[in-house]
This record gives structure tokens, sequence and C-alpha cells, in this order.
């Protein structure tokens, strides 16, 4: 998917941003306009070698993870509302597309694990 231009939306404050399309990296991680955006609250497969040594990665398909995530997002623009930044410099969000919890669809879907945060869904 193409990269997006992130701005926030009109009437929005600084932490919203709007992408109107994307590039999917895993099942919980996107760039937006050069920027990371991690899903808040869930943690999906990792894609192979990307499970450091003595880490418990969560289990599962990495690519079906990613691809449920791309489809997801493909549906319409995805709006995220930035809660933190990771130590890996990456924003944390809470995002939707055509108002769909992207966090929580992951999990509903079996795709990721609740993790690092409570989010309710």
């Amino acid at each position: 998917m193409a990269v997006a231009a992130l701005a926030p939306s009109p009437g929005e404050g600084a932490s919203d941003i709007s992408c109107s399309s994307i590039f999917v990296v895993d099942g919980d991680t996107f760039r937006c306009d050069g920027k990371r955006i991690r899903l808040q609250g869930i943690d999906a497969p990792e894609l192979d070698g990307h499970c450091r040594p003595g880490r418990q990665c969560t289990p599962g398909d990495p690519i079906a993870s990613t691809d449920n995530l791309e489809g997801l997002m493909a549906r319409g623009t995805t709006r995220c509302n930035q809660t933190d930044t990771d130590r890996y410099g990456r924003i944390v969000a809470r995002c939707t597309s055509k108002g769909v919890d992207l966090s929580c669809e992951q999990v509903r879907s079996g795709h990721a694990v609740l993790r690092y945060a409570p989010i309710s869904c």
C-alpha cells in the first residue's frame, strides 16, 4: 500500500492523525508519512526473524495477521489518536478505519492478543 499524508483532521487536536493510505509493516504496526504507528494494547505474531532471543512472542501466523490489518485499513480512511510513544520511538495509538477499532478487531479475529496496555473493546 502507498504511504499516506499525516495530518490532524480539521477541528481535531494535535494527537489526532488521519491517514488516507498506509503501509502495513505487520499485524500491529504501520507507517503513515514515514512515521511508525503501533496499535495500542495488542501484540501480533512477529514476522520471521523478528522475535528477539529470550522474548516470548505471540503465537500465530504473522502473514495472516499482517494481511488482516491491511484489509481492515483498506476499507477507508484510518484515523488515530496518539496515546503514547514507545521505547522504539513509535507513536502508540488507538486507530479506527470506517469506525472499526483496529486493535479490538485484530484481537476479535484472532490475529493478535491483548498486551501492554488495558483497552476496552
